[in-house]
């Protein structure tokens, strides 16, 4: 499923899936480049054959992957890397900061003791890095609060945005800040926030809600709310 006719080779690839003995709708997402299809978050495990799935209706193999960037490492993010890395050679980014976790050095700060197969990273992303798509220039955006190196993905070309869980859209609204429970950081969270409100930013992909037809007005709302 594309998001926008204005993002060719952006797709969002929802899937329902069992997390915390509960059922939950995630929303990884694929961007296609000249080299390959990246694949953003891997979801937890048992996530890999409705990845399989998803990339066959567009036409590619989980071996096409070569690339996997994760926004940060919860376990609905990456909790499937390990299983998707058995079928797909494909390089693992992540921030600096939210490495030691993805690769098992450190245990997850949202974690109760029974860790996912941890997955070696290859890339160590800061802030302002950019990838070359078909969707135009793809920038890594620094956001934690939710996380320690949370990161969302910005299209300019598109004014889209790819949130990870900096926003959420499976609330009464269509689109709200980070869900305090599961945010240790929120007055950084909130200044993420802040952040990308100051980006021309006409929709977005959040990995809990989907795609969202909202962009930089309703996101300076939010981070009004979160301030006050």
């Amino acid at each position: 499923m594309a998001t926008d006719e204005r993002d060719a080779g952006v797709h969002v690839l929802p899937l329902t899936v069992e997390y915390g003995g509960r059922e939950i709708t995630i929303t990884p997402t694929l961007v296609e480049t000249e080299r390959g299809p990246i694949l953003i978050d891997a979801g937890p495990e048992g996530a890999r054959e409705g990845i399989r799935t998803h990339l066959r209706s567009l036409g590619y193999e989980l071996t096409d992957v070569w690339l996997i960037l994760v926004t940060h490492h919860d376990g609905d993010h990456a909790g499937g890397l390990a299983a998707l890395l058995e079928d797909v050679d494909a390089v693992v980014a992540t921030h600096r900061a939210e490495a030691p976790y993805v690769c098992g050095e450190r245990e997850p700060i949202k974690g109760d003791g029974d860790r996912y197969p941890p997955a070696d990273v290859d890339i160590e992303l800061a802030d302002g890095v950019r990838f070359p798509t078909l969707a135009g220039p793809m920038e890594v955006v620094a956001t934690p609060g939710h996380a320690p190196g949370h990161v969302s993905l910005y299209l300019p070309e598109g004014n889209l945005l790819i949130a990870g869980d900096a926003l959420v859209a499976d609330g009464d609204e269509p689109l709200s800040g980070p869900k305090p429970h599961f945010t240790p950081e929120m007055e950084q969270a909130t200044e993420s926030v802040g952040r990308l409100a100051d980006r021309e930013i006409d929709h977005v992909v959040c990995f809990h809600g989907g795609y969202v037809d909202r962009g930089t007005e309703r996101i300076r709302e939010i981070h009004e709310e979160l301030r006050a």
